[in-house]
């Protein structure tokens, strides 16, 4: 009886974690040259969020020191500080996002670690009053797992990337922060259309989500960093389960959406992410490059693969080329004298 169960098990398993026993999607991805890197800014430190203003100029935060930075011409200058952010492994000042009303409203938005939570506050470059807290009370990890990403998406609401704050439950718990894609209002509730009702949660079942953008079809993409065996790249559905801790990579479990690619966390760990066409660019931390794959998950390709160190994330720009952050000096990193920097990539 008991081999029975044993045998039992394990068929269980091979259905819920066949990303175990099989190889990812993306392996040894052809590396290729991308047309022109040229480094607009150094001496960073641990650049993390990016968004760009209606003037061309871009915001940047770092996220052990609390800036935020508006880089112009390949020249940082410091224009607010979030002194109520808590640095602490992997939290701290992360994401960035302007307003999709930016010319009327004049709102910045930041996602950060406080002393017993994540935040999202707005504020008023150059006004002396304190950010406006929009929502609080997302878990935070002790060191990991604190998400951070945020961005207006096409349909003016705002999206946010948690992580499971190293409570791996709390990813499939609807009524939890952690481990989800949430979509809200600008003032923090919950959008109209969304899957639950009046929550928040837009998608769940995520371990630690640092990366999102939209096709201009509309479809919405993001990066899933794995745990030991795959990372992901997803189509978000509203409403769709991801699967963690249940499921790391694919599975046959229909009530999981499968991803449309996965790495090895080898080769991976992807952060921060963009859509620009039907490519969809990844910036990698531990696999030091930075992935192009269709929208479909197929044909990836690698650039700077070891060149630059850690990547953080990566962003369209207004002029047509992309801007990758490396993120060489968070704690994991090997720096060099002018790290950490910002890249200016023409592919």
């Amino acid at each position: 009886m008991v081999g029975v169960v044993v045998l039992a098990a394990a068929v269980v398993g091979v259905g819920l974690w066949r990303g175990w026993f099989a190889d990812p999607s993306v392996s040894d991805a052809p590396r290729v040259r991308p047309g022109t890197v040229e480094t607009l800014v150094g001496n960073l430190e641990a650049p993390w969020g990016l968004a760009f203003l209606p003037d061309g100029s871009a915001l940047v935060t770092e996220r052990d020191s609390k800036r935020i930075l508006q880089v112009t011409g390949g020249e940082a200058r410091e224009v607010a500080r979030i002194e109520e952010a808590t640095p602490a492994g992997e939290g701290g000042l992360l994401g960035l996002a302007v307003s999709a009303d930016y010319a009327g409203d004049r709102w910045v938005y930041v996602y950060y670690t406080a002393a017993g939570d994540n935040r999202i506050a707005r504020l008023r470059l150059g006004d002396a009053a304190a950010p406006e807290i929009v929502l609080s009370g997302i878990p935070r990890g002790s060191r990991t797992h604190n998400g951070g990403r945020i961005a207006f998406g096409p349909d003016g609401m705002l999206y946010v990337g948690t992580g499971d704050a190293g409570d791996r439950d709390a990813a499939q718990d609807r009524n939890s922060l952690a481990g989800k894609i949430l979509r809200m209002t600008p003032d923090g509730r919950p959008a109209p259309g969304n899957p639950f009702r009046d929550t928040l949660v837009y998608s769940y079942g995520h371990r630690n989500v640092q990366g999102f953008g939209w096709h201009a079809d509309g479809t919405m993409y993001a990066s899933e960093f794995g745990q030991n065996h795959y990372d992901e790249l997803n189509r978000i559905i509203p409403g769709g389960n991801y699967g963690w801790p249940e499921v790391e990579g694919d599975s046959d479990d229909p009530r999981f959406v499968a991803p449309l690619a996965t790495w090895g966390t080898a080769e991976a760990s992807p952060s921060g992410l963009a859509v620009v066409g039907d490519r969809v660019w990844l910036a990698c931390l531990r696999g030091q490059r930075l992935y192009r794959i269709g929208t479909d998950g197929q044909h990836a390709e690698a650039l700077l693969t070891d060149e630059y160190g850690r990547l953080r994330h990566v962003a369209p720009a207004p002029d047509g080329s992309l801007w990758v952050l490396t993120s060489n000096r968070d704690g994991r990193g090997s720096p060099e004298s002018d790290d950490d920097r910002i890249l200016r990539l023409i592919p």
